[in-house]
Order: structure tokens, then sequence, then C-alpha cells
């Protein structure tokens, strides 16, 4: 059974920070290719349980979709441990969907922490 947390404002933040991976889906009723990706996201809900798969509806939360930049739906975000490693308008298909996932997955988040502290020094 697809587990898909929808978000607000309120709880975007603490959703992405809250360590681990979490995929967040903008999207809007309106959108074909959402309604076209939604079952690739769904089925990778089901497969993917030690990730937290997210949805953000833009029309609901229109202040979110801004402050995300957020300008064609769907777009995907990929956090890990808070961090956004990856951003992407468009709706993939499954097989490319699972590569994004592999691949934040196989990220070297110590090595990301490291470049990320980094930039915040100015080192």
């Amino acid at each position: 059974m697809a587990k898909i947390t929808d978000l607000d404002l309120d709880s975007f933040r603490s959703t992405v920070s809250d360590g681990g991976t979490v995929i967040v889906d903008f999207w809007a009723t309106w959108c074909g290719p959402c309604r076209q990706f939604a079952p690739v996201f769904e089925a990778a809900s089901e497969e993917h349980e030690d990730v937290t798969f997210a949805k953000v509806d833009i029309d609901e939360n229109p202040e979110l979709a801004s402050l995300a930049n957020v300008s064609s739906v769907p777009t995907l975000m990929a956090f890990r441990d808070g961090i956004l490693l990856h951003q992407s308008a468009g709706a993939l298909p499954k097989a490319q969907f699972e590569q994004l996932l592999e691949a934040v997955g196989n990220v070297d988040m110590d090595e990301v922490k490291a470049q990320v502290a980094a930039a915040e020094t100015g080192n």
C-alpha cells in the first residue's frame, strides 16, 4: 500500500530535515503529466519503504511552491539528511525514477556535508 505524505508549508521543513531520504513531488490536479506520473510515484513508495514519499499540491500551497522555486509541475525534489540533492521538472518514466532513487541513495553524505560546511565558511 502506498505511503505518501501530503505536505504543506508547516510540515515541509520538518519532513525534509527529519533525516533519511525524502522525495517530494510538487503537482497539481489539472496537470496531465502529474496524473501520468502519480502511479509511478505510488508504486515506488510501496517498493522503497526506507524512503519518505511526499506530495505538495501547488494550488493548495502556492507559498510553499514559490519558496521552493517551483515554476512548472510536476517538479521532483530529493533530499537526504535535510540537504537538497536533486530537483527536476517533468514526469519521469519508471526506469528513470528508479535510477534517480538509486543515485540519491548512493550519495556519500559525509562528502556532501563537508562540501556544504566548506561553502558556508567560504573555504
